[in-house]
């Protein structure tokens, strides 16, 4: 299939190649010229403006776009939208509130434009891996695009499966799934990054715990590096981001390279407001959120295992004053 992508940062660049390296015919498109000729050295169509881009797609149309959520994302659909026509398909595949998505959806159906709301995680492992995508929009678009959805996806690799579900025909197992109308892909996305702040917490204050532990009332030195790397192994705790803090504190076991500046970018909040006006508990989730907030005034070292967690997975890189 053809796919025009705009937004070649940390993400969009390597989904390119990603989808490329399955036969896809991509058309791309950045405000910054170079990333797009880089692209195209490696064999994708360089567009030089928003005009050209949409030209040199085939109809229908499909673009995806890869821009930071709020204002630059907005621009970009809105800008897009004018120039695209019936039988379109617009996807926002960035980390936009499930609400936006909602109203954009409709806001596009009087002009014949399926939009979809595509949650994407992977980060910058993603060429390599593949990437876990969740989808809200019409079933007939997200049809058509199963094999653009197919290609990103990581495939059921050698993740064994789950018991009972011999008989399922869900695209689950191969790492994306149709979650349901417009704004769900998002929502499931939100609640997803929600948990991640939770677990990434609960590691960091774990790992903060043995950095200052005494045992027989006398200061302990133990060995963080190790303790992660022996419970990668067998442990109930095996995870990803249990990996990602492994290799971290094997590089640099006082993490000296962080300052314990943390970030949140939008859906932990989001995933505590929902909590809120459907009056869920959400105990852990609006703990951890909070934790960062505090993270940016005083530092401790479970705030440079969540920093360090954070740039091994999505290359997210704490502020050069560190407040």
């Amino acid at each position: 299939m053809q796919l025009g992508m705009v937004g070649l940062g940390r993400m969009g660049a390597n989904m390119v190649r990603r989808l490329m390296k399955a036969g896809h015919r991509c058309v791309v498109y950045d405000r910054d010229a170079a990333r797009t000729q880089e692209l195209a050295r490696e064999g994708a169509m360089a567009a030089a403006a928003i005009d050209q881009f949409i030209s040199a797609l085939e109809p229908p149309r499909v673009v995806w776009v890869m821009v930071p959520a709020g204002p630059p994302t907005e621009d970009v659909l809105a800008a897009l939208a004018e120039r695209m026509q019936l039988g379109d398909i617009l996807i926002d595949g960035g980390n936009s509130y499930y609400k936006d998505d909602v109203r954009r959806a409709k806001q596009m159906k009087p002009k014949g434009i399926q939009y979809l709301d595509v949650g994407t995680s992977g980060g910058v492992w993603g060429l390599e891996r593949g990437y876990c995508l969740m989808i809200g929009g019409t079933q007939d678009s997200v049809a058509y695009l199963d094999p653009i959805f197919r290609a990103l996806a990581p495939g059921q690799g050698t993740v064994a499966r789950t018991p009972h579900r011999d008989r399922s025909t869900s695209t689950a197992e191969q790492g994306y799934l149709h979650c349901g109308p417009a704004g769900a892909g998002h929502f499931v996305k939100m609640v997803h990054n929600g948990i991640e702040y939770g677990v990434m917490q609960a590691l960091a204050e774990g790992f903060d715990i043995l950095r200052s532990a005494r045992i027989d009332e006398v200061e302990s030195s133990l060995p963080l590096a190790d303790i992660a790397e022996v419970w990668r192994r067998g442990s109930v705790l095996q995870s990803w981001l249990l990996d990602l803090t492994a290799s971290a504190l094997s590089e640099d076991p006082d993490l000296r390279g962080y300052t314990g500046f943390v970030e949140d970018s939008g859906e932990g909040r989001w995933t505590v407001m929902t909590a809120v006006e459907q009056a869920v508990p959400a105990n852990v989730i609006a703990a951890s959120l909070f934790a960062r907030f505090r993270s940016r005034q005083d530092h401790t070292f479970a705030d440079k295992v969540l920093s360090a967690m954070r740039y091994k997975f999505g290359g997210h890189v704490e502020r050069p004053s560190g407040g």
